[in-house]
């Protein structure tokens, strides 16, 4: 077995629902090793330059990805494996909201307070003075 990016048991899910060429393009290089490439960029963090020629061209990747994320291609995805984990009883759709406070730094407390445009806080300084 060799080691992949993506697992066959996700690769199976993924593989249906990738787009098919239409038209009379040249087809495609393989679906699996762009899609493997593109999770081996995100893991490591790397440029897409630096994406392996095991691969494939990292041009060619980034561009099928770019392709994918302004066709919709990546939300119709996700999209269709969420429903299927949620017809398998596997997503808890528990929600969590956060009422963090965040204060104003100590200095910054006691700063006057600008309460119009800057025409008005002009004004309001000379008719201070």
């Amino acid at each position: 077995m060799t080691r992949h990016e993506v697992s066959d048991e996700v690769w199976a899910v993924m593989e249906p629902l990738m787009p098919v060429p239409t038209g009379r393009s040249r087809p495609w290089a393989d679906h699996r090793l762009a899609v493997e490439g593109m999770a081996w960029k995100y893991r490591t963090g790397a440029p897409w330059r630096d994406v392996p020629e095991r691969f494939g061209k990292w041009n060619s990747i980034y561009k099928r990805f770019n392709r994918w994320a302004e066709d919709g291609t990546w939300e119709k995805l996700l999209a269709e494996v969420q429903k299927q984990a949620d017809a398998a009883g596997k997503i808890d759709w528990v929600v969590s909201i956060d009422s963090t406070i965040a204060r104003v730094h100590q200095h910054g407390a006691t700063l006057a307070r600008d309460t119009g445009g800057p025409a008005e806080s002009q004004e309001s300084v000379v008719r201070a003075a």
